[in-house]
């Protein structure tokens, strides 16, 4: 037990545009829409969480801030904020799913742990196995033009991953966007390809097996989520790594996805396994299984990045990177006090206790959709 209490909670739902609209294979994205959470407590610390729900995917960003603020506040308030797993658990029995606003309560209270502890969270979740994270960023502009310009920018700036959305605008539109990239950047560039579940289920083998020759590291979520005995059979037979990501959101899913080796690669993401630790969990279970891993986001600020970088920091083997690229590359603004830490390709993970990181209340304000729930 710990000396401080929980005496304050905040909720704030935040909308920030981005650059540029980005396309998938489950629709369009245009902004970051987040709830974020800010506990304080009786002796002056605060700690934040930030939930990022995609409605096609996880959940809304209005459900997610009615959980926090209506089912999570009351037995939160005059908690030991250390007592993550007690939390945790209320959480779970409190609400069925809602998995991104369960992340948004861990993310702040290993914040707050952190930060009694003078540890960062990547050492409370287990230690800090790496400094920086290879970073990949999304290929999503309906504009391949502007597309390039913006690898340009990159590839002097020194990233060297690219993730190519597809599945949006025809076949021969996919082929050719890595035909091109190939051609221009040879084997210096890192491709994968990500459908977003956009392929059909029957034809899905024959147009994966048309990228053979561009050498992709990775295919991910070619099917629906639910598609998960298909997403097997897929991995069975083509060449190229498939990666889950909407197929496998916890444990319990993993285990399953582990058991019909339903891909070669599992998506971590915070928000989708509902916190950090669960999302270890996941890690562990593909780890027996002989899966790899790669540290995946949603539509996030530097906040949740942070998190996720602190996450990925603590998988013990880790060879393909992460996409904590939305802050710095994808937002046209973030609510970080700092700058995300990206730099030569690289994200830097943060070494303060705590998340490291620290919130800007005039952005929270400024980037306000609605008052901030008291």
């Amino acid at each position: 037990m710990s000396i401080h209490k929980i005496q304050g909670m905040r909720v704030h739902r935040i909308n920030i545009p981005a650059r540029a609209v980005h396309s998938h294979g489950s629709g369009d994205v245009s902004g970051i829409h987040s709830v974020v959470l800010e506990l304080t407590t009786d002796t002056g610390l605060t700690g934040w969480g930030e939930a990022s729900p995609w409605p096609v995917f996880t959940g809304t960003a209005e459900g997610n801030a009615a959980a926090l603020h209506t089912y999570f506040r009351p037995f939160l308030i005059r908690a030991d904020p250390v007592q993550v797993e007690r939390h945790m658990l209320a959480a779970d029995r409190a609400l069925v799913g809602h998995p991104e606003a369960k992340a948004a309560l861990e993310m702040a209270l290993l914040d707050l742990t952190g930060q009694i502890a003078g540890l960062s969270v990547c050492e409370l979740v287990g230690g800090r196995m790496r400094d920086d994270i290879g970073m990949s960023f999304s290929v999503a502009n309906p504009d391949f033009n502007a597309d390039l310009e913006d690898i340009a920018t990159l590839w002097d700036d020194g990233v060297r991953i690219y993730k190519l959305k597809t599945g949006f605008a025809g076949h021969a539109f996919d082929l050719m966007r890595v035909e091109r990239l190939r051609a221009l950047y040879g084997d210096e560039i890192d491709m994968r390809i990500d459908y977003n579940q956009g392929l059909p289920a029957y034809d899905a083998v024959r147009r994966i097996k048309d990228f053979e020759p561009f050498r992709p590291t990775f295919v991910e979520q070619p099917v629906k989520m639910h598609e998960r005995e298909a997403l097997a059979h897929i991995a069975h037979v083509v060449d190229l790594p498939i990666m889950a990501d909407e197929s496998v959101f916890d444990p319990r899913t993993a285990l399953y996805g582990a058991q019909i080796r339903i891909a070669d690669i599992f998506s971590l993401k915070i928000m989708k396994s509902g916190g950090i630790r669960r999302a270890l969990e996941v890690a562990a279970i593909a780890r027996a299984a002989g899966i790899e891993v790669y540290g995946g986001c949603m539509f996030e600020t530097g906040l949740a990045h942070a998190a996720g970088a602190h996450l990925m920091a603590a998988v013990p083997d880790l060879r393909l990177g992460c996409e904590f690229y939305m802050a710095t590359y994808y937002a046209l603004d973030d609510i970080l006090v700092d700058p995300f830490p990206v730099r030569g390709g690289r994200v830097h993970v943060p070494t303060g206790p705590g998340l490291g990181v620290s919130v800007d209340p005039e952005k929270l304000a400024r980037y306000a959709v609605a008052p901030a729930l008291d």
